[in-house]
């Protein structure tokens, strides 16, 4: 590996962390409620972040396997940059709901841009003959770097959120930062990082992969598509890692989407989100070798089996929304996230070729993406069902009475799916 394609791993593994940890991750739920939106429309922006992803991801992902990985990644950069200066001076009121549904849908495309471009660039950059060994430590150094950027955000941002904490911080100077308004100083903050994302990704360099010129590069993007596609649903243990993963991932990103309203419920303030939030940051340095360890010692049917096990153990105790103690539930969804990141990039990278590795990686954003819409749908039609049924009830109390369908919906999914590869492993035998 060149000196400057070596470059492209510390560039990735900061692209990664300035890209997803954001300072408004720890109360992305209640900063929307507190906007003005209802839990209905909160659910319903987050369909759309996820429909546009699912509708530029394999494009965009075809494309940059034809015309370039960097480009692509750029583009994301640029698009973040876009997104959170909607979000940062979107104005409250009448026309609020409509730009949050413009800053969506620049982050949806932003996030179909980075997804699996940014990871195919990474691994191409590794001499052919090394990948399978090394890229496992690279997704470990990543793991820590990113726990490492969550503790941060999480703190950080949960504490820019809190109004009280900010007047006390800055009242020696006569000046109050929350007066007026709901506190967007963790959005401030990501608008500054994604310039910081956007600088990283021009530095970038491209490994040599053989692809058309930009003048077949329409043509050849749908046909890797088609190639990416077949790839995709011709191989069993492809179809069976996107199943099991998607199913675990729409079931915890769906809580996880709410957490700082499940913190809310059960009485913390803000500023506990984010230490919480940081804790599980910590916690993933003790995921990274113990999945690496795991990929080497037990097989993908058992791997994924013991990450559900978590989910379900973690989504039942949330729905019980026990004061204050029930924050501790949260921590196997958190590990469980980073144990399913890791398993999943090291199985496809492994079982992909380079020709098609970004547009097969953009697959497995769509199937992550089309179950956390549908996933999304669902839990919007069931608050409404139930503000229906409960006439008068206040968001808190419909939000606590649809936490217990999380852990029954994960449980009969996940039989379902059991049952499924009972079927097929009878029709492989006969």
């Amino acid at each position: 590996m060149s000196a400057s394609l070596h470059r492209n791993l510390p560039l990735f593994i900061a692209f990664r962390v300035l890209f997803h940890a954001r300072f408004y991750y720890p109360v992305i739920g209640v900063l929307f409620l507190d906007l003005g939106l209802t839990l209905e429309q909160y659910a319903l922006l987050n369909v759309i972040w996820a429909v546009v992803i699912i509708a530029l991801e394999i494009p965009s992902g075809a494309l940059a396997d034809v015309i370039g990985r960097k480009r692509v990644i750029v583009l994301a950069a640029v698009l973040m940059v876009i997104e959170m200066a909607v979000f940062a001076f979107t104005p409250r009121g009448a026309w609020l709901f409509s730009f949050l549904v413009l800053n969506r849908i620049l982050s949806g495309a932003a996030e179909a841009c980075a997804s699996g471009a940014d990871e195919a660039l990474a691994y191409d950059s590794l001499p052919e003959g090394d990948r399978q060994t090394t890229w496992p430590r690279v997704l470990e150094s990543l793991m820590r770097w990113k726990s490492g950027g969550f503790f941060l955000a999480m703190v950080s941002g949960a504490a820019l959120f809190d109004q009280g904490l900010m007047a006390s911080l800055f009242a020696w100077t006569g000046w109050n930062p929350a007066a007026g308004s709901t506190v967007r100083w963790p959005v401030y903050a990501t608008l500054v990082t994604s310039v910081l994302c956007l600088l990283v990704a021009l530095n970038f360099r491209e490994p040599a992969v053989p692809r058309p010129g930009d003048r077949h590069a329409a043509g050849r993007a749908w046909q890797n598509v088609i190639e990416g596609a077949v790839h995709v649903f011709t191989s069993r243990r492809i179809l069976f890692l996107m199943v099991a993963a998607l199913l675990i991932d729409s079931f915890v990103r769906i809580f996880l989407t709410f957490g700082s309203n499940y913190y809310r419920l059960i009485g913390l303030p803000p500023v506990v989100n984010g230490m919480l939030g940081s804790t599980l940051a910590l916690l993933g340095f003790a995921v990274a070798p113990v999945a690496k360890r795991m990929t080497a010692q037990l097989g993908v049917v058992a791997n994924y089996t013991i990450v559900a096990g978590f989910v379900l153990l973690g989504l039942s105790g949330t729905a019980f929304a026990v004061p204050y103690w029930g924050a501790w539930v949260v921590l196997p969804l958190g590990l469980s996230m980073s144990a399913l990141q890791f398993f999943t990039s090291n199985y496809l990278n492994l079982w992909t070729q380079s020709e098609v590795r970004a547009t097969v990686l953009s697959f497995r954003g769509v199937a992550f993406n089309l179950g956390y819409a549908f996933a999304g749908i669902l839990f919007a039609q069931l608050t409404a069902h139930l503000r229906t049924t409960h006439p008068g009830a206040g968001e808190n109390t419909i939000f606590s009475m649809a936490l217990p369908w999380l852990p029954t919906g994960f449980l009969g999914c996940g039989l379902l799916l059991w049952l499924a590869l009972r079927v097929a492993g009878r029709k492989n035998r006969g």
